[in-house]
């Protein structure tokens, strides 16, 4: 019976000590899982705000492109049919294009190491442009290239970010041009590294 007692007592606390382990490892899962819900959460919250600063900082200038891109939309529909227009970004009709060669810039940033190679067309309102265009080629270039070098990754790495750069060309072309403008720009290629 000894035996039996001494047997029963060595089992007692093996079978306290495995309560107590798989306490402790549920307590460590329950741990992690909210150590990465709440480090999602963090990071959710973190982007948003720097989307918001992004658009705050840029209020003014979003509100004026906002305005001229409304009153495109309206001159274009007015010559468009309501099918055609349907869908509200969808244009049938496209303008005669003027290719651009690459555009290779620094992005501003605090290190300075990353790069946009950028593609695009321009959308011309109508043919007597062109030679306008072509002989002001290297202004536009030093205007689009300016543009680009002042932008950081984050402002373009979305699709609101690629629209408000394509408005801010436009309409700082569009400032420089007299016989005709700038309808859209459209990116052929845009890498960033």
């Amino acid at each position: 019976m000894a035996t039996k007692e001494k047997e029963h007592e060595e089992q007692a606390p093996e079978g306290g000590e495995k309560k107590k382990s798989n306490l402790l490892l549920i307590i460590i899962i329950v741990v992690l899982v909210l150590v990465l819900l709440i480090g999602g959460i963090v990071a959710a919250l973190m982007m948003g705000n720097h989307d918001a600063e992004a658009e705050s900082g840029h209020g003014a200038k979003t509100e004026v492109a906002a305005d001229a891109h409304a009153n495109e939309e309206g001159h274009a529909s007015e010559g468009e049919s309501s099918a055609s227009h349907g869908s509200g970004e969808a244009m049938t009709e496209v303008g005669l294009m003027f290719p651009l060669d690459t555009f290779t810039v620094n992005l501003l940033s605090e290190s300075g190491r990353r790069y946009l190679k950028v593609e695009m067309n321009l959308e011309l309102e109508g043919e007597e442009l062109s030679p306008e265009l072509d002989t002001k080629k290297p202004i536009f270039r030093d205007i689009i290239i300016r543009i680009l070098s002042s932008k950081s990754l984050e402002e373009i790495s979305t699709i609101k970010g690629k629209e408000k750069l394509k408005e801010q060309i436009v309409n700082d072309l569009n400032m420089r041009l007299k016989d005709g403008k700038v309808k859209n720009v459209y990116f052929t290629d845009f890498v960033v590294q």
